[in-house]
C-alpha cells in the first residue's frame, strides 16, 4: 500500500524526469569555434629591454664569489629592442635587434620555437641565418611566457664542451 507521501514523491522524481531530458536537447551556443592561442602570437612584436644580468655558470656552480653582473645600465643596452615577425597565419618568419648595444647574439636572422603550444617544457626560441631555418646560430630560452603578465623573459647560455659557463637574463616589455 502506497502512502500519500510516497505519491507525492515519485510525482516530483517523474517531473524532474521530465525536466531534466526536455531540457538536455537545447543546443547550449558557446559561440564560433576559435584555434588555440599559439606561442608564436605571444612571442611575435617588438620587446624592449628593461633588464639584463650576466651570470658566470661556472662560479656559481663552484661557490665563486662574483656570480651575477647586472649589464643594463651599461653598453647602450637600455636602447636594446628585438623584434620577432611572424607571417599572416602566425607561423615564425625573421627577428632583428636594433639598438647600439654590444652583439650579444646575432641582430637579424630567422626564428622558429621548439613548439607552437604549451609542452609543460621551457619554451625555446631558435634562431636561424638562413630562411630555410637549417642553420642553428643560437638558442633563448624563454624563463617568462607573456600572457598572464605582458612581460618576456629570456634567457642565453653560453656553453664549452656541453658545460654552462655564461649566461645572459635578458627582461623585455613590449613596445606600446
Amino acid at each position: 500500500m502506497k502512502t500519500k507521501s510516497q505519491h507525492a514523491l515519485f510525482g516530483c522524481l517523474m517531473f524532474l524526469a521530465l525536466a531534466t531530458t526536455t531540457s538536455s536537447c537545447e543546443k547550449k551556443d558557446d559561440g564560433s569555434y576559435v584555434a588555440p592561442i599559439t606561442r608564436y602570437e605571444k612571442v611575435q612584436g617588438q620587446w624592449q629591454l628593461t633588464g639584463l644580468n650576466q651570470t658566470d655558470e661556472l662560479a656559481k656552480s663552484t661557490g665563486g664569489s662574483l656570480t651575477q653582473v647586472n649589464l643594463y645600465g651599461k653598453f647602450n643596452f637600455k636602447d636594446m629592442k628585438i623584434t620577432f615577425n611572424v607571417d599572416a597565419e602566425n607561423n615564425p618568419t625573421s627577428y632583428s635587434v636594433s639598438g647600439n648595444a654590444p652583439e650579444l647574439f646575432t641582430k637579424e636572422g630567422f626564428w622558429q620555437m621548439d613548439a607552437a603550444f604549451t609542452t609543460g617544457k621551457t619554451a625555446k626560441i631558435f634562431l636561424y641565418s638562413d630562411e630555410a631555418k637549417t642553420q642553428k646560430i643560437d638558442e633563448l630560452e624563454v624563463t617568462t611566457m607573456p600572457g598572464a603578465t605582458t612581460n618576456m623573459d629570456l634567457r642565453l647560455v653560453r656553453t664549452s664542451a656541453g658545460t654552462p659557463f655564461l649566461s645572459y637574463q635578458f627582461s623585455l616589455k613590449p613596445v606600446e
